[in-house]
This record gives structure tokens, C-alpha cells and sequence, in this order.
């Protein structure tokens, strides 16, 4: 299936625009606010937060910067106004990290600081490992200037990830657990899957037992069991631990863990920049290219 899977993800690029939009409809909440804030009040309406992510990375254009933290101090508005249960996620790459690391800076502590204002949370989306130290930076930053309705990522394939918990110690951090989607070297990250879901457990544990708060973000049968086992023994309540789910992907694991009490929240991307976000993410992650693709085919096929 894996190889099937990466077939599907590697041929998207030459797919027609259109059929990827297809692809894509079920996965974001579409191109505007309004998209948004309809697409997380009915998440709410069945039980589930929200994170909203406004579609954009590897921005180069400094106005492009500074108007996706504009659309991101909208955005924390509409979530207070509309009394959702939502905050957001951001990535450094659409805020100037690759033009500026001050940029960067300056324009996420004005997206913390309108968060603050709401009583809402910001986590700060982890990307390639050549923006990991600039992105705990900024994360370490903002912390030890008293904003504390920040979180981070950490990736369980990176291999310094460890050594990263043991750095963060003294802040305590809000995580969300990943595996890590990107394409690194075999220096930098483990590249088997059974060694990287050993990882991921074994980083969960870890983090469990420093008392930090804990989001497991993954689609894995065998690592969302392994951690409901673990709530449960740990008895760890819905403000320390939290599941984390794409849109669209596995709605009947997302209604199970509801129903069995535990907090969950749904990745919620939307925007303009919807179709090269669609080909990065389902190439970087062939599995969810095979959930969109088999999704697909039996939509079509009950429509016969």
C-alpha cells in the first residue's frame, strides 16, 4: 500500500488543477475567513476544537508577510467574535523566516499578542530542519518576554528532538507530537517507520512524565491506541492532553475518540495558496495522498 500510495503522491503534480481541487475540498475548509469560520463552527458543533491554519509558506515578498499577519489578527477576531473553540497555528515561513529571522520575530509577537488579547493560544507548526533551531528559537523568545499562550511542535523523526526536549525544560512547554512530514537526510532523521513511531512513544512518555501538555498529532493506528492507553492509565485530563487530526482524514477515529471522552482537535488550513499547499503536503506524506485518493474513488463509486 505504501508503494501505491507514494505512486498517487509523485503523480499529483501533473494532475489537472481542477481534479486536484478536488482532491483537495474535503481537506481544507476553503479560500476565505468566512470558509473558515463556518468549517470550525460545525467541527464545534460535534464535539471538536479547532486549529486554524491560514495556507502559505516559504513567503520571499516582504508585504506577503506582513499580510498574512494581518489575515492572522483577523482571523483571532473572528474566533473571539464568533465565540468558537478554536486558536491558531502558525508557520515561520509565511511570516519572513526566510527573509529576515528579526521579521519573523516581530510579525509572530504580534500574533501572539492578539491572541493574548482574546484569551486565545498560538502553536508555532514545526517545517524543514533548517528552520528548527530558528523556529525554538522564536518560540524561546517570545516565553522569556512573559507570553505564555504560545506552543510548539516537535518532530519524533528528527533525531536532536531529545536533545531539544532536555533544552525546553525550563519552559515547560505546550507540545504537539508529530512524526515530521518532510524529506531529511538519514543523518538528520530516522527514516524507518517502526524507528520512528519507537521514537514518537517513547518522546510521549517522556513528556507525559515532565507534566508538560501534550497534543498527539498523527493518523497511525498504533501510535493514537498506544496513547489512549496512556491517558487513560495516566487518568490525564482534556487541558493537559489532547488529540490532534487533519481535516477531512480519519472522521470515524475523530468521532471515536470523542465519544470515548477525549479532547480533539482538527488542523483547520484554508486560503489562496490552497493548491500548493495540496501537492507539498500530500507528496511529503504519501499516506494521506492514499486517504484523499481511496476517498475519491468511493465517493465516485457510490455515485453509480
Amino acid at each position: 500500500m505504501r508503494f501505491v500510495d507514494r505512486l498517487i503522491a509523485t503523480s499529483l503534480p501533473v494532475v489537472p488543477r481542477p481534479l486536484v481541487r478536488h482532491f483537495a475540498d474535503r481537506y481544507m475548509a476553503g479560500e476565505t475567513l468566512a470558509d473558515a469560520v463556518a468549517t470550525v463552527a460545525a467541527l464545534n458543533g460535534i464535539g471538536a476544537a479547532a486549529t486554524v491554519d491560514v495556507l502559505g509558506e516559504f513567503v520571499h515578498d516582504v508585504a506577503q508577510c506582513q499580510a498574512m499577519a494581518d489575515e492572522y489578527v483577523e482571523l483571532l477576531d473572528a474566533i473571539a467574535r464568533e465565540r468558537l473553540d478554536a486558536n491558531v497555528s502558525i508557520k515561520l515561513s509565511a511570516l519572513g523566516a526566510e527573509i529576515d529571522p528579526q521579521l519573523a520575530l516581530d510579525h509572530t509577537r504580534r500574533v501572539v499578542l492578539a491572541a493574548a488579547g482574546h484569551g486565545s493560544r498560538v502553536r508555532i507548526d514545526m517545517e524543514h530542519s533548517g528552520l528548527t533551531a530558528q523556529t525554538l528559537g522564536v518560540y524561546r523568545t517570545l516565553r522569556e518576554e512573559g507570553l505564555d499562550n504560545v506552543g510548539i511542535v516537535l518532530q519524533a523523526y528528527l533525531r536532536r528532538t531529545f536533545g531539544d526536549v532536555r533544552a525546553l525544560a525550563d519552559l515547560a512547554p505546550s507540545v504537539r507530537l508529530v512524526k515530521g512530514i518532510y524529506i531529511e537526510p538519514p543523518d538528520l532523521a530516522y527514516t524507518e517507520p517502526a524507528l520512528v513511531n519507537r521514537n514518537f512513544l517513547a518522546l510521549l512518555r517522556d513528556l507525559v512524565d515532565r507534566g508538560w501538555a501534550v497534543a498527539v498529532a498523527s493518523h497511525d493506528d498504533e501510535l493514537v491506541g498506544e496513547a489512549r492507553r496512556l491517558a487513560d492509565e495516566r487518568h490525564l485530563q482534556p487541558d493537559r492532553f489532547e488529540f490532534q487530526l487533519l481535516l477531512g482524514v480519519k472522521e470515524p477515529l475523530r468521532d471515536e475518540l470523542i465519544a470515548a471522552g477525549h479532547r480533539v482537535r482538527i488542523y483547520v488550513p484554508y486560503g489562496q495558496a490552497w493548491y500548493a499547499y495540496s501537492l507539498r503536503r500530500l507528496k511529503e506524506n504519501p499516506s494521506i495522498a492514499g486517504y484523499v485518493a481511496r476517498d475519491v474513488v468511493r465517493g465516485l463509486a457510490g455515485k453509480r
